[in-house]
């Protein structure tokens, strides 16, 4: 079942004008905002750093050439940035979500390389359930839950007391991205909640 808890508003941002040395992307979401921008041939010519495997290959889907991934999660991604990039005299373009849990851009500055942040998209949390998925909860048919964001994982308890449904749906085994994901499942009182040994989607599967 799949039962969306985010919505994503794509956002029509103005670039500012000058060179990067490169791009990072740390969500599918920023390739998807600026598909059909204006620059994005300009952009495409850039070196892409991108935190996981979806990020890289959406990138690639965009037309970027040279894309590098942390394979982990963002504090991964500011360290393999430092790396590549320490000593650069333009700065790096970050295609940003409105709402950032982790400090990225902060992370790379304190390395000296100067970052330019552009939000290319917004994601509200869902205020209820869809009524399957609610009604899922509610009749106990549902083993298990994915996971993939701390916000969505915010979401899905919000969502839960809205409905008066916490404690049921508390029932299933949780499965996480990360640690920080599994927060608010673990402060609202889950019991069986499990941490993916790597932040990617085929290592959130291998808890089942």
């Amino acid at each position: 079942m799949i039962a969306p808890l985010l919505r994503v508003e794509m956002l029509a941002p103005e670039l500012p004008a000058g060179a990067w040395c490169a791009v990072v992307m740390t969500s599918v979401n920023a390739a998807r905002a600026v598909e059909r921008h204006p620059r994005l041939a300009e952009l495409t010519r850039l070196t892409a750093f991108v935190v996981g495997r979806r990020t890289a290959e959406a990138a690639r889907e965009l037309g970027f050439g040279d894309v590098t991934s942390a394979g982990g999660n963002e504090q991964d991604l500011a360290r393999l940035i430092t790396a590549r990039l320490r000593g650069s005299a333009t700065p790096l373009l970050y295609l940003a979500g409105e709402d950032r849990q982790g400090d990225l851009a902060a992370d790379v500055e304190m390395e000296g390389i100067r970052v330019s942040i552009i939000e290319v998209y917004r994601a509200s949390k869902a205020s209820r359930f869809t009524p399957a998925a609610e009604q899922a909860l509610t009749a106990g048919g549902l083993d298990g839950v994915l996971h993939y964001s701390g916000r969505s994982a915010e979401a899905y308890v919000d969502c839960a007391r809205a409905a008066g449904i916490l404690e049921r749906a508390l029932v299933p085994f949780h499965c996480c991205l990360s640690a920080k994901v599994a927060e608010p499942l673990l402060n609202g009182g889950a019991a069986d909640v499990r941490i993916a040994a790597r932040p990617e989607e085929a290592a959130l599967l291998e808890l089942f």
